[in-house]
């Protein structure tokens, strides 16, 4: 039988330590009338802390929540919708073959610094990116823009794509023309990443010379990613401290903003790991929001008239099989086998929120290019028994990595999925060696492909099939460790056709190649829910976990 992982009531301890001097700050700052000083801080809770002030160096969501506060990007999704508008590019135009994009910047735009965004600024953030050496180049480092504009200048490594991106020109001091190689369906969802997110060229002057240490799997970042006062975006809000040791961000009102300025002078971004530890906060008046509510919290909280709206369903969760970390991994039949072990409807049914649903492909069916055609894997434990006999892995045994004192959109509970899983496996003949790591660490340790099964997902930044199945199986990904190159070569001229119906068309093809091929096990797709308290005029919540807090206000 597989061991069960120990929980750790420290950290839940340290974190109601930490809550209750938000809660002595807060109750300071609290009109007499019941109701809220405009000069109290709001208190979000969220899931995890964030990695870095500086949003190129990661792909997490938390960080990513974070830098949507402080910089902006030239383009950006509608309040609360997946349709591309406007951010710092007012306007923009691409070139009928689809390698030019003219930005026609916002004019009067400054930075937290006082520097003034024009399109020298752009370029230099983009020239930046493109330069980047060492440790910058590892996709752990720089993932989001090798998914989007491939290498660098100077690629280090023979895994780093080729570099998509040409250059960026600033003919006009408000416009900015920047070059790819060829058409990608990729664009313009690309440009509104908060990787993206656009830095003062002061900044950028003051960073020139940071280097990351370390080696795969292990690097550390440069200081300046992690002290606050050293990073400048032209976003509603400023960094004015990160306490790493109360895992908190505070965010400072930017009164120069060129936009409408934001409902909260101050805004406390706060990491809670435990749900049912955020849950309390915010019944105890300690918050007055968070994410990822757990299920079975929703209608009590509404009840106590909490509110806790639902975000439209824009993820997957899957099982990933790292067929070179176990050579067993490497026989379809083996993979197979697994899929039909696992009862993807129990987990369904008995973790998920409502409106969850089985995945059968690796993106939801909200998405064009979702098929109603790929081969299904039925939970059946005879099927996987006898499949298992034939393969002759009757007494496998497969190391099972899980995160924990995590939760995320896709996987609000990842403990118990693993145990319904690894009970599953284990029902027909599997020996599951339990792997935990903490999520800062669990991300490397399965991007580097260390971990043979393993649990991750996926909430979509944009709305194109390729922000899905293109991240994994556009080339070689250390993270499922397989090579298929008519696939990869498939996937590429999918996402370059512009032809939109051919384009869906091919990745509905490519979405039954990939379940053929089975790298992994997509097992649901589910609407993640937020809450806030009664005395707050919440954001728009967005189905790419992507709210503007700027939008919330006080009663």
């Amino acid at each position: 039988m597989f061991a069960k992982s120990s929980r750790k009531p420290l950290a839940l301890l340290a974190a109601a330590a930490a809550l209750t001097l938000v809660a002595t700050a807060c109750a300071e700052s609290t009109r007499d009338d019941g109701g809220s000083d405009a000069s109290e801080p709001f208190v979000f809770a969220s899931a995890g802390d964030i990695k870095t002030l500086d949003p190129f160096l990661t792909s997490d969501g938390e960080t990513f929540r974070y830098s949507r506060q402080v910089f902006e990007t030239l383009l950006e999704h509608e309040s609360g919708g997946s349709e591309i508008v406007g951010g710092l590019a007012e306007e923009w135009e691409q070139s009928e073959d689809g390698t030019e994009w003219t930005f026609h910047l916002r004019e009067g735009v400054l930075f937290h610094d006082g520097d003034e965004l024009d399109a020298e600024a752009v370029c230099a953030n983009f020239e930046r990116w493109y330069n980047l050496s060492g440790g910058y180049q590892s996709s752990n480092n720089s993932y989001y823009w090798q998914s989007i504009f491939g290498g660098f200048a100077e690629n280090e490594s023979e895994d780093i794509p080729e570099p998509k991106f040409v250059s960026c020109e600033a003919p006009e001091e408000l416009t900015a023309v920047i070059t790819i190689d060829e058409y990608s369906s990729v664009f313009p969802g690309g440009f509104s990443l908060a990787a993206f997110g656009i830095m003062s060229p002061s900044t950028l002057e003051a960073v020139a010379d940071a280097e990351i240490s370390g080696e795969e799997g292990n690097y550390t970042l440069p200081e300046y990613t992690q002290k606050a006062g050293t990073v400048a975006g032209t976003g509603p809000f400023t960094v004015q401290e990160w306490d790493h040791d109360q895992a908190a961000v505070t965010l400072e009102r930017f009164d120069d903003y060129w936009g409408d300025p934001a409902g909260f002078e101050t805004m406390i971004l706060r990491a809670i790991p435990d749900e049912t530890a955020r849950r309390q906060a915010l019944e105890a008046g300690d918050i007055h929001g968070y994410d990822l509510v757990a299920p079975a919290d929703v209608d009590p909280l509404t009840e106590a008239d909490f509110q806790v709206p639902t975000r439209d369903v824009f993820n997957i969760l899957y099982m990933a099989y790292q067929q070179e970390a176990d050579e067993a991994l490497a026989d379809l039949e083996v993979r197979q086998a697994l899929a039909h072990a696992v009862d993807r409807q129990r987990i369904v049914d008995t973790i998920l929120p409502e409106g969850g649903e089985v995945a059968t492909q690796f993106h939801p069916d909200t998405l064009d290019g979702w098929s109603p055609d790929v081969k299904t894997y039925e939970y059946d434990p005879e099927l996987a028994k006898e499949m298992l006999a034939d393969a002759r892995q009757e007494d496998l045994t497969l190391e099972f990595c899980y995160p924990t004192d995590v939760t995320r959109p896709y996987m609000p509970a990842p403990r118990d999925i693993f145990d319904v899983i690894a009970s599953d496996l284990e029902a027909v003949g599997v020996t599951v060696e339990p792997v935990t790591y903490e999520w800062t660490e669990y991300i490397p340790k399965t991007n580097s492909g260390e971990c043979p099964l393993y649990l991750l997902g996926w909430t979509g930044d944009y709305n194109d099939a390729y922000n899905f199945i293109g991240t994994w199986f556009s080339g070689y990904n250390s993270e499922f460790g397989f090579r298929d190159e008519d696939l990869f070569a498939a996937m590429e001229e999918a996402s370059g056709n512009p032809n939109d119906e051919e384009r869906v068309a091919a990745y509905q093809d490519l979405n039954e190649q990939i379940m053929d091929i089975l790298p992994g096990l997509p097992i649901s797709s589910s609407p993640p829910s937020i809450a806030f308290a009664p005395n707050v005029n919440p954001p728009n919540v967005s189905p790419l976990t992507q709210e503007n807090f700027a939008e919330a206000s006080w009663k």
